[in-house]
């Protein structure tokens, strides 16, 4: 199994799932048809799926040119996302399973930033659209705060060692903000050092860094909940209400 970052428009990734035994590869979330064909191409493989993690535009906006070039392509999307995703001919659910090639991938229904979003895990890797992000996650667009947790909990509760593949680059915003909300993390701090210093792309990440490092997947910090009582003058009332105190801060930082 090999996977291929490509970068898109401003800050989007697509990513390719390539089957190293069959040559075949998937696409995950195609921005911009000509990178994506560009590194088909470079790796000489076969490109016959595409992996929609939700509807928003700048995640799907090519697909119709991918199948202007490749009528055969299969698309999938959540069943719930079938009438907004015209191009999709294939409709999963939580817990199904998609393949390329001789690899089997498993569906994570995941609302919060939209209704259908999902996340496709193929071994140790999980991409996951809008939903996480490096030190952060996606905003609540047509789901509730507690349906979002949900969803974060259920990406948390994979092996550590879980590589995550976002959908845009936003972390170093995002850890700048983690650092205000938990000036007392020192792996946060550590992490924005190395950002800054490295290279600008930060994909993937690993599940361990950001249960260490991103605040949407710390709502028990005891140090969070402290920000919000003495700063914002708010008492959490429980883990999904730092949640949402964090996620309308971060709507606003």
């Amino acid at each position: 199994m090999k996977i291929v970052p490509v970068p898109c428009s401003f800050d989007n990734y697509s990513y390719l799932i390539i089957c190293t035994q069959s040559q075949e590869a998937a696409v995950v979330d195609p921005t911009e048809a000509y990178p994506v064909m560009a590194e088909i191409g470079r790796n000489n493989v076969r490109l016959t799926t595409v992996l929609c993690t939700h509807h928003h535009q700048d995640h799907i906006g090519d697909i119709g040119r991918l199948q202007e070039q490749i009528p055969s392509l299969k698309v999938v999307c959540h069943l719930s996302d079938k009438n907004r995703i015209g191009a999709a001919n294939t409709h999963v659910d939580d817990r199904d399973n998609v393949e390329v090639g001789n690899l089997s991938g498993k569906i994570l229904y995941t609302p919060g930033h939209t209704s259908g979003s999902i996340c496709y895990h193929f071994q140790d890797h999980l991409f996951v659209g809008d939903t996480l992000f490096g030190a952060g996650c996606g905003r609540l667009f047509e789901g509730t705060p507690e349906q979002m947790y949900h969803s974060l909990r259920k990406i948390a509760a994979l092996p550590s060692k879980t590589k995550i593949y976002f959908g845009h680059e936003y972390t170093r915003k995002n850890l700048e903000f983690a650092q205000l909300v938990e000036p007392g993390n020192k792996k946060v701090r550590d992490r924005l050092q190395q950002l800054s210093a490295g290279e600008a792309i930060s994909t993937p990440t690993t599940l361990e860094l950001e249960r260490e490092t991103n605040p949407f997947l710390r709502c028990d910090s005891k140090e969070i909940q402290s920000f919000f009582e003495h700063r914002e003058k708010v008492a959490p009332g429980g883990a999904v209400e730092v949640f949402s105190l964090l996620r309308q801060l971060r709507n606003s930082f």
